[in-house]
């Protein structure tokens, strides 16, 4: 399988959470492989103590970075549009992450489900 691991996950590994590095290690043991996107990143980015600069880049390292481009672009336009249009206001950087890995047909792996809430878009864990 491969994972989109969204950016509560990556803060989790980042900050030394032994929940997140044991399950990754043997995710990883079984096969699985892992990517984030460009949303992630500046995310983390924003977040990052200055004293975790070093650490922040060995782990984003350790990942397959994913860009946006136009196409990826348009379908989370649309998905924040539908949704929009159900009285649901998603954040954009939400959707660019679920229309990433809806089109790189990924798991986004996410503890934040509510922000996530489209049918089509496959997470982990499952509910």
């Amino acid at each position: 399988m491969r994972i989109l691991a969204d950016t509560s996950i990556l803060i989790d590994l980042l900050r030394g959470r032994g929940h997140r590095r044991d399950l990754f290690k043997r995710l990883t043991l079984e096969g699985h492989t892992f990517a984030v996107t460009a949303i992630n990143v500046s995310e983390i980015y924003a977040g990052m103590r200055p004293q975790e600069r070093e650490a922040t880049r060995k782990l984003l390292a350790a990942f397959e970075c994913l860009p946006i481009h136009c196409e990826i672009a348009e379908l989370a336009g649309e998905l924040r549009g539908a949704w929009a249009r159900k009285g649901v206001t998603l954040h954009l950087a939400d959707t660019l992450i679920a229309a990433a890995a809806m089109h790189h047909r990924l798991v986004l792996m996410t503890d934040n489900r509510k922000d996530f809430p489209m049918p089509e878009l496959q997470l982990w864990p499952r509910a």
